[in-house]
């Protein structure tokens, strides 16, 4: 098929069916929850968690059936628009044992030079990217781990996803958003503690975070009506976005 130059510039989209979205946080603060609100949500289900969600879902504890359920929705004919994989974190498991299984060994590392890394890494890279490509919203979450950075002048932790960093690095130049899933706690005039659940999309030297669209402000609620809200009242944003619930499209 012939390539032919653009003759006019691409727009930003404005559908939250067309991103991918990395959202990481400490357990139970309410990741699988605020996925289950995007358009058409179906959850690839990594790790059990997801019982007191009503979702739909397809279990996929290895690798074969990961790949299994990429192939049915990639197919089409379905009414989903947003893939939730559960966590990412167990997907990137699945993928390196696929391969440590496929060559004989048991660690990657156990190939020679290097071999073994390449290969997860190349598996990943592939199926990851073509996950993306689908016309369909992806929402990668993971969980949280405080890293120690070394720098020549200061040392300091820092929040960010529990992938490795083999796995981490395909996911982070993939993704539109990075979303910080976080605490803050405040005191009332009466004086009580109160802890709130934010969403943090900004980078920081404290925690991982980012957003391409520059739609989001710094902290928002983690609640997904003001996810949306947020999102389609947002400097760049001309048109609102679309979600689903139960059934019913909103905006």
């Amino acid at each position: 098929m012939a390539i032919a130059l653009p003759k006019e510039k691409t727009k930003p989209s404005l559908d939250l069916s067309s991103k991918t979205i990395l959202t990481y946080g400490p357990p139970k603060i309410g990741k699988s929850t605020f996925a289950s609100r995007f358009p058409n949500a179906i959850f690839f289900e990594c790790e059990p968690g997801l019982n007191e969600l009503e979702v739909f879902k397809v279990p996929t504890y290895n690798w074969d059936d990961f790949l299994a359920a990429c192939t049915l929705v990639s197919a089409g004919d379905h009414p989903f628009k947003t893939i939730v994989v559960d966590t990412v974190d167990n997907a990137f498991k699945f993928c390196s044992d696929h391969i440590n299984k496929k060559h004989g060994v048991e660690y990657e590392g156990d190939l020679d030079h290097g071999k073994g890394w390449a290969f997860v890494k190349n598996e990943w890279h592939r199926v990851l990217t073509r996950l993306a490509s689908l016309p369909y919203g992806l929402i990668l979450i993971s969980h949280a781990v405080d890293k120690q950075i070394k720098t020549r002048t200061e040392e300091y932790s820092k929040s960010q996803p529990s992938l490795p960093d083999r796995a981490r690095g395909v996911v982070l130049g993939l993704v539109d958003m990075i979303l910080f899933c976080d605490t803050v706690s405040r005191k009332t005039k009466d004086g009580q503690l109160v802890v709130e659940r934010v969403i943090r999309t900004k980078p920081s030297p404290a925690y991982e975070a980012g957003d391409r669209t520059g739609r989001l402000p710094d902290v928002l609620p983690l609640d997904f009506d003001a996810f949306l809200k947020a999102f389609n009242s947002g400097p760049q944003a001309t048109s609102p976005a679309t979600s689903t619930t139960n059934g019913k499209e909103t905006k």
